[in-house]
Formats: structure tokens, C-alpha cells, sequence
């Protein structure tokens, strides 16, 4: 698909998704339009049903099918499989960050961390769907340094029952940052603080 394509697009399919991944979506991608999604099996969403912007604000629903043989039932934990809570946030981040990118934010994307989270329940093996809904609540154009920084609000619900709370995410996409000469030492192959 053309870049104008992709940031008109209301819904991706898995397809899709993985392409963004790998950086193979765009046929036209802008300079700087480096910014992924984690690949398989890390990548934590399956489709991305609705994903809308109104100003400064907007709303993104996914889903995931969940596997009997996912990587982290094999061991989280043995004898107990579940799937880890910290996955479920980090598929809040994957979403603020693919939103900045169709907002039209160029780099790469980080996770900048939450405010509270709060788990009433538990992923199973036998699961069938998990829904992620992230209600955009800001997304912020920083002209000076070209940043992007989205924050949200999640709900994670498996099987028609909400099991999370993901309260003040944050997610931005950021210049001048990609290490993509891995795994050679480059200026970017050790990480640390980053510049404001």
C-alpha cells in the first residue's frame, strides 16, 4: 500500500501487521519511516479492528488470537500456565506506537512507561481472543526535536471480560535513534538515557 494509503486505513489485518513489522507495508515510505512493531512471537496483536484520530486525540481496538502452544505458556509457569500481565501492557505500547506512526510521526518507537495497572484476571491457555481498547487521550508533535509522544488509556478484556487496566501509557517515536546496523558497534549499538 502507498503511504497515503496506510494513513487513511481504518483497520489492518494480520497480513498487514506483520508487514509493518518487517518494514515491507509501505510501498513509498517517507525518509525516517522506520519505525516497527515487534515480529513474532513478541508481537502481541493479530488485527487491528478500529483505529480513528479526532484532533489530538483517538481510539484504537485489536485483537489476538490466543494459542494453546504460545511461547510464554511453555514457561510462564510450568505446571500453571498464564500468560505473563506485563505482555498485556506491552501490547497497549506496540498499539500507542503504531498509532503515532499512522499519525505521521518518522523514526523509531519506544515505550515511555504508565501510570497504574491494574489486573482483575488472568489468561489461560483455552482463552480464545484477547481485545485491547487504548483511548487515545494526547498525541504531541514535538517540533524541536521531531518527537512524537502519544498517551492512552487501555482496557484489556479476554473472552468478553476486562481483565486490565492500563492507566497514563505512554508511547513515542523518535529521530536520530535506530540501531539498524545490528549486530555491528555503531554510535547507537549501546543504549542508556536518551537526549531530551
Amino acid at each position: 500500500m502507498t503511504y497515503e494509503e496506510f494513513q487513511k486505513a481504518a483497520r489492518f489485518n494480520q497480513e498487514e501487521i506483520i508487514a509493518f513489522a518487517y518494514g515491507k507495508l509501505v510501498d513509498d515510505p517517507p525518509e525516517s519511516f522506520l519505525a516497527r512493531l515487534p515480529a513474532p512471537p513478541f508481537l502481541m496483536l493479530d488485527r487491528i479492528l478500529e483505529i480513528t484520530a479526532s484532533g489530538a486525540r483517538g481510539m484504537i481496538i485489536a485483537e489476538q488470537d490466543i494459542r494453546l502452544d504460545a511461547w510464554y505458556f511453555q514457561c510462564h509457569m510450568p505446571g500453571d500456565p498464564v500468560q505473563p500481565g506485563c505482555l498485556g501492557v506491552d501490547a497497549i505500547w506496540q498499539l500507542l506506537g503504531f498509532y503515532c506512526v499512522w499519525r505521521g510521526a518518522l523514526g523509531s518507537g519506544r515505550a515511555l512507561g504508565c501510570g497504574e495497572v491494574a489486573f482483575s484476571g488472568q489468561i489461560r491457555p483455552y482463552n480464545r481472543t484477547v481485545r485491547y481498547e487504548v483511548d487515545v487521550r494526547r498525541l504531541t508533535h514535538l517540533k524541536d526535536s521531531g518527537s512524537t509522544i502519544a498517551i492512552g488509556e487501555g482496557r484489556i478484556r479476554v473472552d468478553g471480560e476486562e481483565i486490565a487496566e492500563v492507566h497514563g501509557a505512554r508511547s513515542g517515536v523518535f529521530r536520530n535513534i535506530a540501531y539498524q546496523d545490528y549486530p555491528r558497534r555503531s554510535a547507537h549499538s549501546v543504549g542508556g538515557k536518551m537526549e531530551q
